[in-house]
């Protein structure tokens, strides 16, 4: 093996964008509609107020998040006050990414950014269950 890993860093926020991307643009066609609504906002950690209003003490346990109203409630009367969004947490997902130790890391922002989509189609988390059982 000829890699030299002291010349490596870790993935970029800029990185991550990318790898979601990629994912997005590898989503059947309704789905990827779906997802051109929804804005994507790539940072290393969830701020205090996501963490308090979640009831997360530890930053590294919450990998996305969908801020937004799912399309299944929302109505021609709503006056959103921000963009639907879809966060994703690279310094948490790089330690799952790490903890795991047997999954390509685009393969877990994929996982994470989908999951965090089906929110925003309106599926539960057991809805996703029966269609991602991506942890087996």
């Amino acid at each position: 093996m000829d890699q030299n890993w002291a010349a490596q860093v870790a993935p970029s926020l800029d990185d991550f964008e990318a790898l979601a991307d990629e994912a997005i643009a590898a989503l059947p066609a309704r789905f990827r509609e779906a997802a051109a609504g929804v804005l994507l906002r790539v940072v290393d950690l969830a701020d205090d107020a996501t963490l308090d209003a979640m009831d997360i003490e530890d930053p590294f346990e919450l990998t996305g998040l969908y801020d937004g109203i799912p399309l299944t409630q929302k109505s021609v009367m709503d006056q959103p006050d921000h963009p639907d969004t879809i966060w994703l947490y690279r310094r948490a997902i790089l330690e799952e990414w790490i903890a795991r130790g047997d999954v390509a890391l685009g393969e877990l922002v994929t996982h994470v950014y989908v999951h965090e989509l089906a929110h925003h189609l309106g599926w539960s988390d057991a809805d996703i269950a029966t269609v991602d059982r991506w942890w087996e």
